[in-house]
């Protein structure tokens, strides 16, 4: 499926351009913004390498990757990037991930984000559960997770490596069946 655009009251998303290379790095090359994620900051070079990745994956087929740019409908500008990852390992499943500019945290994008995220795996892919793991510290993303229905399920013990530590994520899912209903 191509182009994804969706849009919420206050947001829209859309597929990356390579255009947006400083705009993700503006999160992705952010110390506080990649703190709770998988990975370490990064350089420009993975940023602009992830950006041109992602813009790639588009014309694979079948699709598995939906990487898109999170921008303001008012403004039009770049303020976060989410992705949806269909899992080879469990039928019409997908997981989650998304990620914010540190100076818009707190305003309720990241909610709006991962809805936009879930109707496009919901209603657009036809999938059947999707899920998100987050650092078991990010109580930010514990509350955006729960306030769009998605149930906190567990903990998967030391599932990343970030640091030269171990660290366990924490998983939050819905299924089809609750995005319908309005939750769970």
């Amino acid at each position: 499926m191509y182009p994804i655009s969706r849009s919420s009251a206050r947001l829209n998303l859309r597929e990356l351009e390579i255009e947006d290379v400083d705009a993700v790095f503006a999160i992705y090359g952010s110390p506080e913004a990649t703190e709770h994620l998988s990975f370490e900051a990064r350089t420009r070079e993975q940023v602009r390498q992830i950006v041109a990745r992602s813009i790639a994956a588009v014309s694979e087929t079948p699709r598995t990757e939906y990487a898109l740019a999170v921008t303001e409908r008012d403004s039009d500008e770049l303020i976060g990037f989410g992705r949806l990852a269909l899992d080879p390992h469990q039928q019409r499943g997908a997981t989650i991930g998304f990620a914010l500019r540190p100076n818009v945290w707190g305003a309720g994008y990241g909610a709006e984000t991962v809805r936009l995220l879930l109707g496009v795996g919901f209603e657009d892919l036809g999938l059947h559960r999707i899920w998100g793991a987050r650092s078991p510290l990010n109580e930010a993303s514990a509350r955006t997770m729960t306030a769009v229905g998605m149930v906190e399920e567990g903990t998967i013990r030391e599932h990343v490596l970030k640091a030269g530590k171990w660290r366990d994520s924490v998983v939050h899912a819905i299924l089809d069946r609750e995005w319908r209903a309005g939750g769970p």
